[in-house]
């Protein structure tokens, strides 16, 4: 589902591979379908994502979910409801409720899924987990981890009531959100990131990438704590400049029997000596650094790791590894040519985690105490209800609506 954007990437990149027809696209707005049309004139076009999974199901056998993130869990488990296999952009859904399912349902139906986090099949992260996991800068104490990036706004919602364009379908583009009247720009084609009802702000979308391989190197899954130390959302938008920090139970790979993990966007970076200890090396303006009982690494996103201190490391070599196509590795498995590397079974407990950091900041200054097998916070009820969409009339999906 959807045409353009990272949607067009994300169909491009698995329409390339030899084994891959392109069947039908489903885009709300049908103005930003022509380079579809130009490149795969075979495939046909439907307005309604619905319709098209009604009628076109037979005909295929995998589904590519790029739309906003509010319409990832419906469009995903519709699809895998009709036994087709699924490749969904990040975040997997926009609530914490809805990842849990959809990784359930695909899971019990043995299908074939993998999350657009497609870094994750880079060289460059797959060495990073790969010398973490291997000890080489020890037992890991902390990490910090952030994005430059602003999907949020500090300014009131318009007042106006724009015409909607003839091309749009405005009541679909919606779908199970709240219904609201059409802004020009404000949220479609590509500022619906910052909005709470449609996006999941700077976290949802940069967090799933940079947090991926912290999550794979460490061997993490769900969080004791999370706490939100930057400003809460508005009324209808993400914030800015977020500061957000996890308490995960301490694995292998971890010193102790926790380690903290802590993630800042905007125009928040981690703390002077957290930088220090990268020794006045350039600091990205999106990655991750990792603090070990025996050094410290840096890693860009995207770019190969760096250590320090840098004489205790000037012979170490980095494995040699081979970057895989993160779209062609899902079409081989639903093949039966190996397996994905973010299926379902990772990238949802990884969304969980993710989208638990966005919530926290409606909670500034809290220390949310996470229960993951009850899918609950402890301590905070009122947060609870942010756990779970409610589905608009008409739209819910059997399982998850």
């Amino acid at each position: 589902m959807g045409a353009s954007g990272m949607a067009w990437a994300t169909l491009d990149g698995i329409a390339t591979h030899a084994s891959v027809e392109l069947i039908s696209v489903a885009e709300v707005d049908t103005l930003r379908n022509k380079r579809v049309s130009d490149k795969y004139p075979k495939a046909k076009l439907y307005q309604d994502w619905r319709k098209m999974l009604d009628q076109e199901y037979k005909n295929l056998d995998g589904v590519c979910v790029g739309t906003p993130d509010h319409m990832h869990a419906p469009q995903s488990m519709a699809a895998m409801r009709r036994g087709l296999h699924v490749y969904c952009q990040k975040p997997l859904t926009s609530h914490v409720h809805e990842s849990r399912k959809v990784a359930e349902y695909a899971r019990a139906k043995n299908l074939v899924t993998q999350m657009g986090i497609q870094i994750h099949s880079n060289a460059e992260y797959q060495t990073a987990v790969q010398v973490i996991q291997a000890g080489a800068i020890g037992k890991i104490k902390e990490v910090h981890a952030w994005s430059n990036k602003k999907w949020g706004d500090t300014t009131p919602r318009p007042s106006a009531n724009d015409s909607v364009p003839a091309t749009l379908d405005w009541d679909g583009w919606i779908g199970v959100g709240k219904t609201e009247s059409y802004i020009k720009d404000y949220c479609h084609p590509g500022n619906w990131r910052k909005r709470l009802e449609f996006g999941t702000g700077t976290f949802g979308d940069m967090g799933c990438h940079i947090y991926d391989p912290v999550f794979g190197a460490l061997g993490v899954t769900a969080p004791l704590t999370v706490r939100a130390e930057g400003p809460a959302p508005s009324e209808h938008s993400w914030a800015i400049n977020a500061i957000v920090k996890y308490v995960f139970p301490g694995t292998a790979y971890t010193d102790g029997k926790t380690v903290a993990v802590t993630w800042y966007d905007g125009d928040e970076k981690p703390p002077a000596e957290i930088q220090a200890l990268i020794e006045g090396a350039r600091m990205p303006e999106q990655g991750s650094i990792f603090v070990g009982t025996k050094g410290v690494m840096l890693l860009p996103h995207v770019a190969f790791p760096s250590f320090f201190p840098v004489a205790s490391f000037k012979d170490f070599k980095l494995p040699e590894l081979k970057t895989n196509n993160h779209y062609h590795q899902w079409v081989d498995a639903i093949q039966g040519k190996g397996k994905t590397s973010a299926g379902f079974d990772y990238s949802g407990p990884l969304s969980e985690t993710v989208l638990l950091g966005s919530l926290a900041t409606r909670f500034p200054k809290t220390t949310l105490e996470w229960d993951s097998s009850r899918l609950k916070f402890k301590n905070e009820k009122a947060a609870n209800a942010f756990l779970k969409r409610k589905y608009r009339q008409g739209w819910k999906v059997k399982g998850i609506g």
